[in-house]
């Protein structure tokens, strides 16, 4: 039986299904054959509400249009796509915002299926800390009596019963709340830009949902999309360990993108991701 869940979110952009197949298959390897069975391994998957309308505006671009610098025009519309349009009009029944939540919501439901008690690893990165952050910061409001405005958790009971055709039980609200989250690592984290206008007092961030809670969040000073978290309030500074790393520092990859903002991309490939990621599943496992 698996004893602990790594929950891996995607970021901006274009992005396959297996976008988490890479990362999974070095933590099994880093585990080892005596552990490798313990972790069980499951992938946010929200590009798919979003990419086919993204797709049908640049091909009407790309075709009418004479524009210049395609492959950055591509990444700018896919990518700043998904972030205007998971929070726009995201009160709606059946927003975007709401089928992303959906997405982690599910994910999180099949973990508990599997072992109810198993703790839970999140791995995200870009825009995808943001929509995991805004998931976990409605479920503990909604979980401690507040008013949610939108997403799965303004009426986690009704979401339930029209996306799973059934009631959850105490056990599972509370697993599908991070109720057993244990660590998370953050990999280009964009919060500050959807936080940056907001008044002061109102920049908080998620309550540690675990005693043993740790909130690692890595970022490339080189990565104009990666940001550290710590300066945001007093509540993120007693929270998050902000680390920078040189993203893409590997042989092959530190001509192209160690120095410049293509390390965005390069976060998961690289050993100052991966080792402290899979340390922190294995003192779980341990």
């Amino acid at each position: 039986m698996p004893t602990v869940a790594l929950v891996a979110v995607h970021g901006m952009g274009e992005t396959p299904r297996d976008y988490a197949a890479g990362v999974f298959g070095q933590m099994r390897s880093r585990l080892g054959p005596d552990l490798r069975e313990r972790l069980a391994c499951y992938s946010v998957y929200y590009q798919g509400i979003l990419q086919k309308n993204e797709q049908m505006v640049w091909d009407r671009v790309d075709t009418q249009s004479k524009v210049h610098y395609d492959d950055l025009r591509r990444f700018l519309l896919f990518g700043f796509a998904d972030a205007a349009g998971l929070e726009n009009r995201k009160e709606i029944p059946g927003s975007v915002y709401e089928l992303a939540q959906g997405k982690i919501a599910r994910n999180l439901l099949g973990a508990c299926t599997a072992n109810h008690a198993m703790p839970v690893v999140f791995l995200a990165h870009s825009l995808g800390c943001q929509v995991l952050s805004s998931y976990l910061y409605d479920a503990q409001k909604a979980r401690a009596g507040g008013r949610v405005e939108a997403g799965v958790w303004r009426d986690i009971d009704g979401w339930a019963r029209t996306a799973m055709g059934r009631v959850l039980s105490e056990r599972e609200k509370h697993y599908l709340a991070g109720g057993t989250c244990s660590g998370m690592l953050t990999t280009g984290c964009n919060i500050p830009i959807f936080v940056a206008a907001h008044r002061n007092m109102h920049i908080k961030p998620i309550a540690p949902p675990t005693p043993i809670f740790r909130w690692l969040n890595l970022y490339d000073p080189d990565d104009v999309l990666g940001w550290p978290l710590q300066p945001l309030s007093e509540e993120y500074r007693g929270l998050v360990e902000d680390r920078a790393i040189n993203a893409g520092e590997g042989a092959v990859n530190w001509m192209l993108k160690s120095w410049n903002p293509l390390s965005h991309s390069a976060y998961w490939q690289d050993d100052a991701v991966l080792a402290p990621l899979a340390g922190m599943i294995r003192r779980m496992i341990e």
